[in-house]
């Protein structure tokens, strides 16, 4: 919306439907709002700043939320119901996801945006450096489309690695790999070994509810976590874990009820109280989607390519959430803030480019190569083997890293798996695990969601972050003050 309301002519193009994909869209989600000055405003930032591990930003966490409460206040101007205290007071903290996006969806429209609904992009255009534009195709027909722009922004999303998380079986790292193709860098990717608590035949990994859990193990004795995502995993690679809610107190359990719903969706179809009943839990990788990994862009969503911007889960968290997860309310905040800023840079670029936009000769960035339909799910498959067990993902080793490492690189220099359409995101699947492995083995310390149990300290020389990115080959560099060197 920022975009067009700067005088922008806007298309968006979407993998799927506009208003129906990723996490947000299946259910609710938490959202920061507070104002600046307050004392709640002063614990959010101190929070983020305390679990980031150093990492996180304070100056940029206050302007992410500055810029949240205003975009919160214009949805409400705009009509979007938000819910209220029992006194009558509007609550701006939540967001309904289904409800929301639909609400978004019919704003951009209203505002003539041309939405291209399953037409996934699958390359980005460049001219002299500077993106121009995209290439993809639509899904029901099999035709390719091509948009000539003055700017991109990409807001894919991140990557689950098909784990199975609610609402994430889209976010392939598509991304990530247009970035990467057309020269953009990634910060953080280190920072997505992220895994949510769910029941064992669940994809959702709603974390709250498990602080007020007792655990125990398949014989039924107790075990002491209170909701310790490491611990869990431990005792996961011993054998199974059960979890009851017992500790919420009746007026808590209403209200989890009534806040997020969607957690209690698969108890109820399987005829189980969790306030009273034994469930056996799991723990689904969430990967950057909760995790902090993803394109590096300054204050305004610039990636370091001209012309090419990137917002939310599709650019790097660390500012904001450092070395952990922001989980949903400074996720969505996040995203909110970056997507307006976005907006509005994107369309100023454009804008300065005069009639040139139009008239420059443009070439892809990246792209398939190939004109046959392949089967990749040995990809697929290989990433998923990789990536999502949690002596593996979670935990993480020399070892285990290098040989990872060798086999995303064979499989990226195999070329005959390569093709149209569902090739394109295990291409991307395969890209975003080569870079998250080569962050990890050059991190050699552990620090929030890098868990080095071959380097189980932090590292004495303090935090610093790391980019990546590459095609042909993978790179990782130490990058103190990165964001210094992004394009303008």
């Amino acid at each position: 919306m920022s975009a067009l309301e700067a005088g922008a002519s806007v298309m968006l193009v979407e993998k799927g439907y506009v208003g129906t994909g990723g996490a947000t869209a299946s259910g609710n989600t938490t959202i920061i709002y507070t104002a600046r000055g307050t004392a709640e405003r002063r614990m959010s930032v101190e929070q983020r700043v305390r679990l980031g591990q150093g990492l996180a930003n304070p100056t940029f966490i206050e302007r992410v939320l500055d810029r949240t409460k205003e975009n919160l206040d214009r949805l409400a101007d705009w009509g979007y119901p938000f819910p209220s205290y029992e006194d009558g007071r509007p609550y701006r903290g939540m967001l309904r996801g289904v409800d929301y996006l639909r609400f978004m969806r019919q704003r951009l429209i209203k505002g003539g945006v041309a939405l291209r609904d399953q037409c996934p992009s699958d390359g980005l255009l460049v001219s002299d450096g500077i993106v121009s534009g995209a290439t993809g195709y639509d899904r029901r027909t099999g035709e390719r489309w091509t948009v000539r722009a003055g700017a991109v922004v990409i807001a894919t999303g991140g990557c689950a690695f098909l784990s199975g998380a609610l609402g994430t079986n889209n976010l392939t790292g598509d991304g990530y790999l247009l970035g990467a193709e057309a020269g953009a860098h990634l910060s953080g990717m280190e920072f997505s070994a992220q895994y949510g608590i769910s029941p064992a035949n669940s994809g959702v990994t709603k974390g709250v509810v498990y602080f007020w859990a007792t655990f125990s193990d398949a014989s039924g004795q107790a075990l002491d976590l209170a909701g310790n995502r490491h611990g869990i995993a431990r005792h996961l690679l011993d054998g199974p874990v059960f979890a009851i809610l017992d500790k919420a107190s009746p007026r808590l359990r209403e209200g989890f009820r009534k806040g997020q719903p969607n957690i209690f969706v698969p108890f109820d179809r399987m005829g189980i109280d969790p306030f009273t009943q034994r469930f056996e839990v799991t723990m689904r990788h969430e990967g950057t989607v909760r995790g902090t990994g993803g394109l590096l862009a300054d204050d305004r969503g610039r990636t370091t390519v001209p012309g090419l911007y990137a917002v939310g889960d599709a650019s790097s968290r660390e500012r904001m959430s450092g070395a952990v997860s922001g989980g949903g309310g400074p996720n969505s905040s996040f995203a909110m803030a970056t997507g307006s800023w976005a907006g509005e840079a994107a369309a100023a670029f454009a804008s300065a480019l005069g009639t040139r936009k139009h008239t420059r000769t443009a070439v892809p960035a990246g792209g398939n190569d190939g004109s046959e339909q392949r089967n990749p799910s040995h990809v697929i498959e290989a990433v998923k083997e990789r990536m999502q067990p949690l002596d593996r993902g979670f935990f993480r080793d020399e070892a285990s890293l290098t040989e990872s490492a060798a086999i995303f690189e064979t499989l990226w220099r195999d070329r005959s798996w390569r093709g149209p359409g569902r090739t394109r995101e295990a291409e991307a699947l395969l890209a975003t695990a080569r870079w998250a492995t080569a962050a990890a083995l050059a991190r050699r310390e552990s620090r929030g969601l890098q868990r080095r149990t071959d380097f189980p300290d932090a590292d004495l020389r303090g935090p610093r972050s790391l980019l990546a990115g590459g095609i042909g080959a993978a790179w990782v560099s130490e990058t103190p003050g990165a964001e210094r060197r992004l394009a303008s």
